[in-house]
């Protein structure tokens, strides 16, 4: 089994947006504004490496309301 075996399935919007609890016109504005976790555009198509969201929502972990994601400092 190589490598590209092993991955899951990239998800589409709608899924993301399911599992994140958020909706798909949300998740197009993080990718407006480059907010959001990295996609992937295939054709017109947006998908969702499912390790990227993983990642994204990791480093959005807080242990405190006035706590900063990673690698977002203040202006």
């Amino acid at each position: 089994m190589t490598e590209v075996d092993k991955r899951l399935p990239l998800a589409t919007p709608k899924e993301v947006a399911a599992y994140r609890r958020t909706t798909e016109p949300s998740l197009a504005q993080e990718r407006w504004k480059g907010t959001g976790p990295k996609f992937k555009k295939l054709g017109a198509r947006v998908y969702y490496d499912w390790d990227d969201v993983y990642a994204w929502v990791d480093a959005n972990t807080m242990s405190r309301t006035d706590d900063r994601p990673v690698g977002k400092e203040p202006p």
